[in-house]
C-alpha cells in the first residue's frame, strides 16, 4: 500500500518535472528538514506554458499525492514529500487565485476540478466570502522590508474579507477589513472523493499529522497586517484631521488586530500628534514574530483625533476603552481586562501617563475657582468637564511605556511653527463646546488666565503642549503610583537645542520614578528604531516574568 503510494507520488513528481514542477534531489533534504520551500521552484511552476486548467490539475495531483507520501518511512522520503507538497500547493494557489478571486468554506470548482475548502480554527470575525493572498505577494514597505516568518509545512497566506456587521464586536474591527494569517495545503479527502484545500490558523492549529509524522506549520506573521492596511487612507486622514477633517473622528475608537482572547494581556497602543496606528507597524511586526509575546499579548490600537486638547484626548481614549470592554467583557471578569499595558508615542505617551494618575481636585482647581457643586449649567456639560478635569487611574493597567513623550510640554508648541499650527488646527469638539457653555454661565469661576481660552473655546492639542498652560501644568505634576511601573524611551538628535529629539526635549521625555530610562540616537520617530523596539520587547517580557499568573497559553 505504502510502496504503491510512493510510486504514484514519484510518478506525479516526474510529470511535474516535465511541466516545470521539479522534485527535490537528495541534496535538498537538509533544507526540507527545516520545512523551507524554494520560491524559485514555485515561480518556475507558475511560469510554464501549459494551459491554466491543465497546470492546475497537474499541481493538484502533485500536491495531493505528495501529501499522501508524507506518511511514509523513512523520514527522509517523508521530508521530500512534505516539501514537494508545499511547492505544488503554492503553484496551485498562485494560479487558482487568478481564476477564483472569492472563496468561502465548502465546495468550489477551480480549473474544472471540484475542491472542498476547509477552514480550520478559523477566525469567527472572517466574513463568509474572502480573498486568498499568498503572503509572499504582500509588500513589506510598512515594515521597512522586514518580513517575519517561521519555517514549516504549508503555504503562508492571508485571508482578507470585509468587516462583519450585525454583531457588537464588528465595531472593534478595522474599517479596512478583516485580515487573518493562515497556512494552506492540499490534501486528499478522507473518503477518497474530492481533494481538500485546508486553510488553517497557523498558531492555533500548530501542525498536521500524517501517519506517525507531525509537521509544524509554516507561518508569515507580517503579511496579514500589511495586506489589511496596504491601501488604507488612515495616514492621510490623520494629517487632514489636524486641519479640520472629520473622517478620522468617524473612525475613532479601539481596534483589535486579531481575535479577542480573554486570557491574554492587552497591549494598548496610542499614537501621537497627526499620526495613526500605522506608525506602530514595525513594533507590532516584532511582537508578532516573538512566539512568547504573541502567546501572551493581544494588540489593541487606538484611533483618536489628535487636534483636540490632551485632556480631551485622554477622556476619549478612556471612553473608547470602556466601550471595548463593555462589548467584550461586560461582566468585567476577564484576565485580559486586569492586565493592561499602555504604550504611547509622543502625545500618545502623554495621554497614556494621564491614564495612570490620580488627580483628586488638583486639575479641577487649576481650571475653576469653584467646586463642581457650585457650578450652574447643563448637567451633561458639567459631567463631561468632570471627566476631563478629574483623573483616576484606568482600571487594570499594570505597566506603561512612553516613547518620545512631552510629559512636561514641548518648546515646539510655542515656536513660530507651533503658533501657525495652533491657528490652523480645528476647534470643534463637543467637549470644548460644553466647556464654553459652562464658562459663560460661570464666568466668575474661571481663572483670569483662562477666560479668553474657555470663553472662546480657543484650545487645541498644540495649545496644551505649551509649558505655561495652567491646567496642563497641574496635570504634569501628578505622579504615577509606585505600584504601577512605567518606562521611558527618548531620542537624542545630534546638535539639538535643548538636547532631545528635535521636538521633545530630554527633560520633558525622561520622568523621575521610571522603572527604566533609555535614550537612543534618534529623531522624534523613536518608536521605529531598532534599539527602541528591542527595549519594548524586553519590557514586555519583563511584565510576563513579574506577573506570570495570567495562565495564557505558551507556545
Amino acid at each position: 500500500m505504502v510502496s504503491g503510494m510512493i510510486y504514484r507520488w514519484r510518478l506525479v513528481g516526474l510529470l511535474c518535472l516535465l511541466s516545470g514542477c521539479s522534485t527535490l534531489h537528495d541534496a535538498d533534504v537538509g533544507r526540507a528538514e527545516e520545512g523551507l520551500v524554494s520560491d524559485n521552484q514555485a515561480a518556475s511552476v507558475a511560469s510554464r506554458g501549459q494551459g491554466r486548467r491543465s497546470r492546475l490539475n497537474t499541481y493538484m495531483s502533485c500536491a495531493v499525492t505528495a501529501f499522501d507520501a508524507m506518511a511514509s518511512s523513512p523520514r527522509t522520503l517523508a521530508l521530500q514529500a512534505s516539501t514537494e507538497a508545499t511547492v505544488c500547493t503554492k503553484a496551485w494557489l498562485n494560479a487558482a487565485v487568478q481564476e477564483h478571486p472569492q472563496w468561502q468554506q465548502g465546495m468550489a470548482t477551480v480549473g474544472g476540478t471540484t475542491v472542498e475548502v476547509i477552514l480550520r480554527d478559523a477566525s469567527p470575525n472572517l466574513a463568509i466570502k474572502f480573498r486568498i493572498i499568498t503572503s509572499d505577494q504582500v509588500p513589506m514597505h510598512m515594515y521597512w522590508g522586514a518580513r517575519k516568518t517561521r519555517p514549516g509545512f504549508g503555504v503562508p497566506v492571508v485571508l482578507l474579507s470585509q468587516r462583519c456587521s450585525g454583531r457588537p464586536v464588528c465595531s472593534l474591527l478595522p474599517p479596512s477589513g478583516v485580515a487573518r494569517s493562515a497556512t494552506a495545503w492540499l490534501e486528499p479527502s478522507t473518503e477518497g472523493a474530492v481533494p481538500r484545500l485546508v486553510l488553517a490558523h497557523a498558531v492555533r492549529t500548530k501542525g498536521v499529522y500524517t501517519g506517525y509524522n507531525f509537521w509544524p506549520l509554516a507561518e508569515d506573521s507580517s503579511a496579514f497586517y500589511a495586506a489589511a492596511l496596504g491601501h488604507s487612507p488612515i495616514r492621510r486622514l490623520s494629517v487632514w484631521n489636524l486641519l479640520g477633517g472629520r473622517e478620522m473622528g468617524r473612525r475613532a475608537g479601539v481596534y483589535l488586530l486579531e481575535d479577542y482572547d480573554p486570557n491574554k494581556r492587552t497591549l494598548v497602543m496610542v499614537h501621537g500628534l497627526g499620526s495613526s496606528p500605522v506608525t506602530w507597524a514595525r513594533l507590532s511586526n516584532a511582537i508578532w514574530a516573538d512566539s512568547e509575546l504573541r502567546a501572551n499579548y493581544q494588540i489593541w490600537q487606538v484611533v483618536y483625533e489628535t487636534n483636540e486638547p490632551i485632556l480631551v484626548g485622554r477622556h476619549r481614549v478612556e471612553r473608547y476603552l470602556d466601550k471595548a470592554w463593555e462589548t467584550l467583557d461586560p461582566q468585567g471578569i476577564a484576565p485580559a481586562r486586569r492586565n493592561i499595558v499602555l504604550l504611547g508615542h509622543s502625545m500618545g505617551g502623554a495621554i497614556s501617563r494621564l491614564l495612570m494618575v490620580q488627580s483628586h481636585d488638583k486639575v479641577w482647581k487649576a481650571a475653576f475657582n469653584a467646586p463642581v457643586s457650585a457650578l450652574s449649567g447643563n448637567t451633561e456639560d458639567i459631567r463631561a468637564l468632570e471627566g476631563m478635569f478629574r483623573l483616576a487611574p484606568y482600571p487594570g493597567v499594570k505597566r506603561g511605556i512612553f516613547l518620545a513623550s512631552p510629559h512636561q510640554g514641548s518648546p515646539t508648541a510655542g515656536s513660530f511653527i507651533g503658533r501657525v499650527a495652533d491657528r490652523l488646527i480645528g476647534r470643534r469638539s463637543p467637549e470644548l463646546a460644553a466647556l464654553r457653555r459652562v464658562a459663560i454661565k460661570n464666568e466668575g469661576a474661571v481663572p483670569a488666565a483662562l477666560k479668553h481660552h474657555f470663553l472662546e473655546g480657543n484650545i487645541n492639542s498644540i495649545t496644551t503642549l505649551r509649558s505655561d498652560q495652567p491646567v496642563m501644568a497641574a496635570a504634569r505634576e501628578l505622579q504615577v503610583s509606585d505600584c504601577t511601573p512605567f518606562h521611558t524611551i527618548a531620542g537624542h538628535k545630534a546638535g539639538s537645542s535643548p538636547p532631545g529629539d528635535g521636538v521633545v526635549p530630554l527633560e520633558s521625555a525622561i520622568l523621575p520614578g521610571a522603572a527604566s530610562n533609555l535614550v537612543i540616537e534618534s529623531s522624534h520617530n523613536v518608536h521605529e528604531q531598532d534599539a527602541a523596539i528591542a527595549e519594548v520587547i524586553r519590557i514586555l517580557h519583563l511584565e510576563i516574568e513579574e506577573n506570570d499568573d495570567l495562565g495564557a497559553a505558551k507556545s
